[in-house]
């Protein structure tokens, strides 16, 4: 039954990804976007990681996508006269989803074992955990079942100045679009 269920929002995690790329208007390709977030969620769901699924839905759902309808709603973008884009881009994401596909139909035989242990041969032996940076404490904590802090204590402690310079992109992106719309009125 969870296989099905995986299937059915894959599925509508990929159509709705495309309705995304498709429309010429941003906000129906805005709204098809927070679709596939919230199928993406349901995923993780599935995959027992309700943490992330949570956390998803609120920060990109939430957070980023009212900040790009506000920047779409400041910058006042007119309706043009179809919502789906000409066939020759359709030809262009056809033949760069076919690429996609058959790399992804190529690394289909790479485990995660011998993805950690490629370019490791003779120094290291063991499971990707053993290899991985941080790999052997995600794996306690997971024991422990305290996921959570794991996942928080390198985001406070270790990428703390990314995720503020981030945070600043935004911020700068969110004044750019103000100060562009203004220009306008």
């Amino acid at each position: 039954m969870t296989e099905i269920v995986f299937y059915v929002l894959g599925g509508f995690a990929v159509a709705s990804a495309l309705l995304t790329i498709s429309q010429r208007n941003p906000v129906p390709a805005a709204l098809w976007l927070v679709s596939t977030i919230f199928a993406l969620a349901g995923i993780y769901v599935l995959l027992h990681a309700q943490f992330i699924a949570a956390i998803q839905v609120l920060v990109y759902a939430g957070a980023v996508m009212v900040l790009f309808l506000f920047v779409i709603m400041l910058l006042n973008l007119g309706r043009e006269k179809g919502d789906i884009r000409p066939a020759p881009a359709w030809g262009l994401a056809a033949a760069i989803a076919a690429g996609i596909v058959g790399a992804l139909v190529g690394l289909r035989r790479i485990t995660p074992a011998a993805l950690a242990l490629a370019g490791w041969e003779g120094t290291v032996k063991g499971s990707p955990f053993d290899v991985l940076p941080g790999g052997l404490a995600v794996q306690s904590a997971d024991s422990l079942g305290n996921v959570v802090a794991s996942l928080a204590r390198p985001l406070f402690e270790t990428y703390l100045v990314p995720f503020e310079i981030t945070s600043v992109l935004l911020l700068a992106a969110a004044v750019g679009a103000v100060v562009l719309a203004k220009r306008r009125l």
